[in-house]
Parts: structure tokens; C-alpha cells; sequence
């Protein structure tokens, strides 16, 4: 019998961080009371969370839905460790009083993911050999995060310096256990690497998971016109489990077969337009109870 996972979903969905004219005019409680009637029972934060807790945790307990992390853009590769230890505060300070188990870190120095004339081929990537410095001081602020209560989870992200299954093999091989790992199977595929084969190989370090689906022919367009991330987006080249080509009853095999427990999350931006959240965001709500049920997990409520 596998443990014990939890659904949520990412707002992204309704109102897209890197690109406004998706879903800007989609309020917050548009986005709350969908994920919950959709069967979520946690969120990430998105670009419309007040990060104060006095203000943003009467909203989430109105809606009765909790706050599962929130992206942070890193910037240790530019600014110093304590310049970074003060810009995450108001987050860090937010999620602890919330009760938020992780924090979703990722180094966006020199980033395209938000770049939208910049093709992602062209991001930015640093050596094998500058990795154990990198590392280093990437376990200095984990190791912060998790004594303030709040660890990190590590996205490998698109058009970032650490997107290839190499570059998160240098990363885990060269940071300290507080460096958690989070494995989002759209990135993954997108940038050609094995979700199940990386799921493998890093288990003990997981403590997040995002799931999103590739539609493979709308990648090889995207690929094919070398565009940029955020272009890729518009075209569709991510959407919900369940709607693209990974096998989600496999991939909820190979996180039973690490031992995984903990949250996952429905994490598919899209034109608001073409692909309606509430919609598409309760197929991957069935497409993911499904498997995960069909692998032996319990799903909390």
C-alpha cells in the first residue's frame, strides 16, 4: 500500500505570473472557489496573493482550501546570501504564519522563462565546474528556509540555468539534503528529459511534484520555430493530466514505487480563453485521483 498524497492545483491557470493578459481581469475568488469546486484541497499562491497573512489566510479559510507553497525567483547567482535571506522575508514570513510546507525556489538570474521575445533556446547555462560553488551557496539559503520552518523545493524550470536531467543531477549531486527537489513532469518532458527515470534516480530528495501534460505535436512546433517559453505557452504546449501524452498512471507508479508522499499539484498554464480553468483543471483533478488512487495511494481530503 503507497501512502498518502494531496491535490491541489496552481492558479496559474486562471491569472498567468509572466504573462497579465491571461486572466488579468480573473479575480482571486474566481480562482479559489473554482479549485475547490474542481476538488482541490490546497492552492499554490499565484500573482493575486496578498502575502500577508493577516489578510490572505481569512481568504483561504473562507474558501476552505490551504496555501501549498509558492514560487520565489531566486537570485543567488547575482546578489549575496544575505541580500537573498532578506528578499525572501515577507514570503518566508507569510507562509510560516500560514502553516505553508514548502517554499518553490528556482534561480531566475538571467532567466527568459518570462522573456518573451527571447527564444528559450538562447537562456542562459552555467559550467559543470561552477555547480559545486552554485551548490554551496544554494544549501546556505535551504538550510535557512528549513530552520525558519519552510523548506525549499528546487524547480527546474524552463529557459532557467537548471531545465536538462543533467543539470539536475549536477544540482542534487553538488547542494546538502535541505536542497529538496521538485519534479514537474511538463518541464521535464519539454526539455527532452525522463520523469519517470528522474524520479528514480532522486526519490529521497522529492518533496513536491507538479503535474502538467505535454500535447507532443504542439512541442515539436514550438521546438521546430525555436520560440520562446511564454510563446510556447500561448500555442498550448502545456495542458492538464490526462489531455497530453504522459502516462500519469505509470508516473504515479514510479513516485509510489520512491515512496513519495506529500502534495501534488495540477500546475498547466494555458489561454484562459481556449482552455477554461474550472474545465480543464477538474480533468486533471479526475485524471490524477484516478491513477494515483489505482496506485495505492490514499488521497486526503
Amino acid at each position: 500500500m503507497a501512502g498518502t498524497i494531496r491535490l491541489g492545483v496552481a492558479p496559474i491557470a486562471w491569472s498567468n505570473s509572466d504573462l497579465p493578459e491571461l486572466g488579468g481581469d480573473t479575480t482571486l475568488e474566481t480562482c479559489l472557489q473554482e479549485s475547490r469546486e474542481a476538488g482541490f484541497s490546497g492552492t499554490e499562491a499565484g500573482v493575486k496573493f496578498p502575502m500577508d497573512a493577516a489578510v490572505l489566510g481569512p481568504i483561504l479559510k473562507a474558501h476552505d482550501i490551504k496555501l501549498v507553497t509558492g514560487w520565489f525567483s531566486g537570485s543567488i547567482l547575482e546578489v549575496t546570501l544575505e541580500e537573498e535571506k532578506r528578499r525572501l522575508e515577507d514570503q518566508l514570513a507569510c507562509f510560516h504564519t500560514l502553516g505553508c510546507p514548502l517554499m518553490v525556489y528556482a534561480e531566475t538570474t538571467g532567466s527568459l522563462q518570462a522573456d518573451r521575445g527571447t527564444p528559450v533556446s538562447q537562456r542562459r547555462k552555467i559550467r559543470p565546474d561552477e555547480f559545486p560553488e552554485y551548490g554551496r551557496r544554494l544549501t546556505e539559503v535551504a538550510d535557512y528556509l528549513q530552520e525558519r520552518g519552510v523548506p525549499m523545493s528546487y524547480h527546474p524550470h524552463m529557459g532557467t540555468i537548471v531545465e536538462t536531467d543533467e543539470e539536475v543531477d549536477l544540482l542534487m549531486a553538488n547542494t546538502g539534503p535541505s536542497v529538496g527537489l521538485l519534479v514537474d513532469t511538463g518541464h521535464v518532458t519539454y526539455a527532452g528529459g525522463d520523469p519517470f527515470a528522474l524520479v528514480k534516480r532522486h526519490g529521497p530528495r522529492l518533496n513536491h511534484i507538479h503535474c502538467k501534460d505535454i500535447r507532443p505535436d504542439v512541442l515539436q512546433q514550438v521546438k521546430a520555430d525555436d520560440l520562446s517559453f511564454l510563446d510556447a505557452v500561448i500555442e498550448g504546449v502545456f495542458t492538464v493530466p490526462g489531455d497530453g501524452c504522459i502516462d500519469y498512471n505509470r508516473f504515479a507508479q514510479t513516485l509510489a514505487d520512491v515512496d513519495y508522499e506529500g502534495w501534488v499539484v495540477v500546475e498547466a498554464e494555458q489561454d484562459p480563453i481556449k482552455a477554461p480553468p474550472f474545465e480543464y483543471s477538474r480533468k486533471g483533478f479526475v485524471t490524477l485521483k484516478s491513477a494515483f488512487s489505482g496506485a495505492g495511494y490514499s488521497i486526503a481530503a
